[in-house]
Formats: structure tokens, sequence, C-alpha cells
């Protein structure tokens, strides 16, 4: 696949595919509100350095900017790695880094009921991102059928809301069986 570049390069480029041309602010902006959901968003700092990368490899291009703001659109090239990663590239098996799970696995340092008062919260939490997740995905109805530029990112947000519902699924079983051991 040539050149070898981190996920968040990947993650960038994939987010200048929507036809516009954006700077480093604008583009963290968009990886905060989509990439929030099911991947961590990069840090502004991250979100430059890996564009210089992108502009030095010929991935990007400057557009000149009003001001003293550079605006960035991926290049030919940069669409050609993309789409070698998307169609050919590892599935790369997710990592789990799932900060409950470890509070859970060490719980019994905790005081008495604090793993199920932790299990709450984590429902609690999960509902409301979930309702977040909703009303994403509610705003891309009409603009999600096959072809259209939204038609993958509602695929992500249907993807993230079963996951959110397995997620809650998984945290009440293991707060039932907490339960059950009291």
């Amino acid at each position: 696949m040539g050149q070898q570049l981190p996920l968040t390069s990947f993650a960038l480029l994939g987010l200048l595919t929507f036809g516009d041309e954006l700077t480093g602010y604008e583009l963290k902006q968009r990886a905060d509100r989509t990439m929030r959901f099911y991947w961590t968003s990069p840090a502004m700092s991250q979100v430059y350095s890996e564009l210089g990368r992108l502009h030095q490899r010929g991935l990007v291009e400057t557009i000149a900017g009003d001001g003293a703001r550079t605006r960035y659109r991926i290049t030919a090239r940069g669409r050609k790695l993309l789409r070698e990663w998307i169609d050919d590239g590892p599935a790369d098996f997710p990592q789990l880094k799932h900060p409950v799970a470890l509070r859970l696995l060490i719980a019994h340092a905790g005081t008495p009921g604090g793993a199920e008062r932790m299990l709450e919260r984590y429902l609690a939490d999960l509902a409301d991102r979930r309702a977040d997740l909703q009303e994403v995905r509610d705003s891309l109805a009409g603009r999600d059928s096959a072809g259209e530029a939204f038609h993958y990112p509602a695929l992500v947000a249907d993807w993230g809301l079963a996951y959110y519902d397995s997620e809650a699924e998984i945290a009440r079983t293991t707060l039932a069986h907490l339960r059950e051991d009291a």
C-alpha cells in the first residue's frame, strides 16, 4: 500500500473528501462533530502536524485562505491512497480500551456498592450519548440513500446506535449479576 500513515492521517484525509476546503481549525471541528462517537478526535496540535505530514507527501494541498488562514484539500494522490487503504488495507481489529471495564476489573478495591453505582451512571451516560447520536442520524435522513454523500456516514451512525444498544445490554446484564451477588 505504498506510504504507511497513522490512522489519524487517513481519518483526516477522509474528512476532506466531502467536497470542501477546510482550515485546520475547521477540520478539527468536523472531526469533533463526526468522529467522537466511534474514534478519538485528534488534538488540535495533532491535526496540524498530520496536515503538515500529508502536505509534505503531496496528499493534501494548501489553498490561499482569507488572511492568515490556510485551507486544505485532498489531492488526487491523497484520494488514491485513501481509496487503497479503504479497499485493500488490513481490517485492524479494534483494541478494547474500556475505562468502565478497567474499573470493574479492580472494583474489589472500591467501596461496597461502588461498582453498581458506576454501572448505573454509565447506563445513564450511554443513554445520553445514544440520544446525541440519534440526533446526528436523524439529521442525515433524506440524504442517506445509496450514492449520496451521507450514505456511509449514516451507516456508521446506525452502527454506533447498535453499539450503544449492545453496550447498554452488557452493562445491564453485568449490573444484574452484581446485584444477584450482593
